[in-house]
C-alpha cells in the first residue's frame, strides 16, 4: 500500500512536468551549472532575450521557489492549495498528504538550493498553451543531493502556480 501512494504520486508528478523535463534534459556526465568553453567563432555573449520574456522567468523562478519553501517547511496542506488547478485535478489531496510526506522524509533537512536552469516556454508537450517556467534547482539536503524540478504555470488571474514537481 505504502508503495502505490507513493508510485501514484511520482507518477502524477512527473506526468505534470513531463513536458518541461523534456525540454530541460542535461546530456549525461553534465551538470546544468557546468560551463563550455564557446568556440573561437561564436559571439562572446549570448543572445539577449526580450525583458518581457526575462520578467515572466523571473516572475517564475520566484514563484518556484516560494513553492519550494512550503515544502521545506513541511507545509504540505498549503504547497497543494497553492498549486495550479491542473496540479490539484492531477494529484488528489489525499495522494499528495500520503506520498510527498514520505518522500521528502528521504531526502533529510535542506541545506542549501540553488537555481541552476530556467526557461520560459508558451507551449509544453501535453499541455494546453500559456505561459509555463520551469527551473531546475540544485540541492543539497542531510541526506542527499538531487535537482528538483519546478514548473509553474501563470494562471487566469496573473499568478504563477506550481503544476509539476520531480527529482532527479
Amino acid at each position: 500500500m505504502k508503495f502505490s501512494h507513493l508510485a501514484a504520486l511520482g507518477l502524477a508528478a512527473a506526468l505534470c512536468a513531463l513536458g518541461a523535463q523534456a525540454q530541460l534534459k542535461m546530456p549525461k556526465g553534465e551538470s546544468p551549472a557546468a560551463g563550455k568553453s564557446a568556440p573561437a567563432s561564436a559571439p562572446a555573449t549570448a543572445p539577449a532575450i526580450d525583458s518581457a520574456t526575462a520578467e515572466k522567468e523571473a516572475a517564475g523562478k520566484l514563484a518556484a521557489q516560494g513553492w519550494l519553501v512550503l515544502l521545506d517547511r513541511r507545509d504540505w496542506g498549503r504547497a497543494w492549495e497553492t498549486s495550479s488547478a491542473v496540479f490539484r485535478t492531477t494529484v488528489p489531496l489525499g495522494t499528495w498528504m500520503d506520498g510527498i510526506p514520505k518522500l521528502r522524509d528521504t531526502f533529510g533537512a535542506l541545506r542549501e538550493r540553488t537555481p541552476a536552469d530556467s526557461v520560459y516556454k508558451t507551449t509544453l508537450e501535453g499541455r494546453p498553451d500559456g505561459e509555463y517556467v520551469t527551473v531546475i534547482f540544485l540541492s543539497k539536503f542531510e541526506k542527499r543531493e538531487l535537482q528538483e524540478v519546478v514548473t509553474v504555470v501563470r494562471e487566469a488571474d496573473g499568478k504563477w502556480r506550481a503544476t509539476g514537481y520531480s527529482t532527479r
